[in-house]
């Protein structure tokens, strides 16, 4: 690994969990620095889904409050999540590169589209608490498939689930979905690692720059307006799903 890739993929990192911590996000922009790094779509995704697990985990911890009070609800979605993750894990590694390489441009401008329209899907408090139906947890098992297999997004879409089966307030829900994260994404992380698609140099390089990104997203969010960060994540988006599509 070179000198420059090293920086850009620290930078990547760094990058990353700064705009989570303002609009989320951060998944594009791993997976682009990997991608311009020269590593394969299945080996930048995966790579990816451990660059993103430790803020994953700092989330889930922070409404450890909130999740002591969910247990069953969190129980159940939770093993839901774990065999719809491993599904969708498993169903990556079982396509080549080339397969998923044709895919990619979709997942990509889908995830970037339900990006930028993260606002309008954001679910707005509730007086009471839904009973979560089998059209609830059907729901989520689909979405957690989609955060094995590839991810990004997947937040904004367990938010909209969660907003229309569990309801409640949106602290509640947000606490839900952080657990349901970690989840799938240890699933997949375990997966991904027993199939030898990782790139662990460039993880090593990219988790430090995630972890001062992270402390540095809060001095962002209090600095520069969500939406400029939402709008320069969304051009990355698009920018990868264009390069995608011309270099496929």
């Amino acid at each position: 690994m070179s000198i420059t890739t090293a920086v850009l993929l620290f930078l990547a990192g760094f990058l990353s969990s700064a705009v989570n911590a303002v609009a989320g996000g951060g998944t594009f922009l791993t997976f682009g620095a990997m991608t311009l790094a020269g590593l394969p779509p299945i080996v930048a995704n995966a790579t990816s889904s451990i660059v993103q697990f430790p803020g994953y985990v700092t989330s889930a911890l922070a409404y450890r409050r909130e999740l002591a009070a969910e247990t069953r609800i969190a129980t159940l979605l939770g093993l839901l999540s774990l065999a719809g993750g491993l599904l969708g894990a498993l169903t990556l590694l079982s396509l080549s590169n080339p397969s998923f390489r044709a895919m990619v441009p979709w997942l990509l401008l889908g995830a970037t589209v339900l990006f930028a329209a993260g606002p309008l899907l954001k679910p707005k408090a509730q007086a009471h608490d839904a009973p979560l139906t089998l059209a609830g947890m059907a729901a989520q098992f689909v979405v957690a498939i989609y955060g094995g297999f590839f991810g990004a997004g997947m937040g904004i879409m367990m938010l909209a689930v969660l907003g229309l089966t569990v309801g409640g307030g949106y602290h509640r829900m947000n606490a839900i979905k952080n657990l349901l994260a970690v989840v799938i994404a240890f699933i997949a992380i375990l997966v991904f690692s027993l199939g030898g698609v990782v790139g662990w140099a460039e993880a090593a390089v990219m988790i430090p720059g995630g972890a001062l990104g992270g402390y540095s997203g809060v001095w962002l969010a209090r600095r520069v307006p969500s939406a400029i960060i939402r709008a320069f994540v969304v051009s990355v988006g698009l920018l990868l799903a264009f390069y995608y599509f011309v270099t496929g």
